[in-house]
């Protein structure tokens, strides 16, 4: 199932998030920084939420009190949240 999300605080404009039962297929956020947007993309691929929300969550950029880690980290909480009602 494809969700879409559109984050606060940051760069970034929009994500979208493929998940695939609790396993994240695909990954596209745009706007934010592009080497490091498409990098954190390629790492999610395959893997499992849960994991990506321990990893991403509560990453700051700067001063924002966010980041886009940690908005994706949001996302997904999300996503679990729609999943499970």
């Amino acid at each position: 199932m494809k969700y879409t999300y559109n984050p606060q605080g940051v760069c970034s404009r929009k994500m979208e998030i493929e998940v695939d039962g609790n396993t994240i297929k695909n990954v596209e956020i745009i706007g934010g920084c592009p080497g490091n947007t498409v990098g954190v993309s390629r790492l999610l691929k395959g893997m499992n939420i849960d994991e990506a929300i321990k990893r991403l969550k509560g990453i700051l950029c700067g001063n924002k009190g966010t980041s886009c880690p940690d908005q994706l980290a949001q996302a997904l909480e999300n996503i679990k949240f729609k999943t499970q009602n």
